[in-house]
């Protein structure tokens, strides 16, 4: 762990996609400020759509891996940032007895794309959360505000 950086940890359901683009941007432009984790209520794999619109934007993330929320209990959080509503309603009660816990949800990529008509339309939807995810990271540390 590194002194001095706020360790925040990004939370979803299976920690293959919202979460790991959140822990990418955190590190690509909030490294000075925060060490960023990610994982999941359970662990899915590394969604390979999110590894590419991230490439797309510079970020490489095709270097983590998807994890659960008990595979990093033992890291003393500063915050815990819920990106979907299923990861903030089933947050592990251990997480937040330290850390504070936020919850700024952002839609389902691969749901989304379930219903799309082709393999770029999918895509769009991909890149559009990683966008709205990137915007979230920048006004972090700032923005950080307990919620629970």
């Amino acid at each position: 762990m590194l002194p001095g950086k706020l360790k925040v940890l990004f939370l979803c359901t299976g920690n293959s996609c919202r979460s790991q683009m959140a822990e990418g941007w955190a590190r690509a432009l909030k490294g000075g400020e925060i060490e960023a984790f990610s994982a999941g209520i359970t662990s899915h794999g590394l969604n390979p759509d999110a590894v590419r619109v991230m490439a797309e934007a510079g970020v490489d993330i095709g270097g983590q891996a998807s994890k659960t929320a008990e595979a990093v209990k033992d890291v003393a959080f500063d915050w815990v940032v819920t990106v979907c509503g299923n990861a903030h309603e089933s947050c592990p009660v251990w997480l937040g007895k330290k850390a504070k816990v936020m919850h700024a949800g952002f839609d389902d990529p691969p749901a989304l794309a379930r219903s799309a008509k082709n393999a770029e339309e999918g895509l769009n939807h991909y890149r559009r959360v990683r966008d709205e995810i990137a915007a979230f990271v920048r006004t972090l540390p700032g923005s950080l505000k307990e919620v629970r």
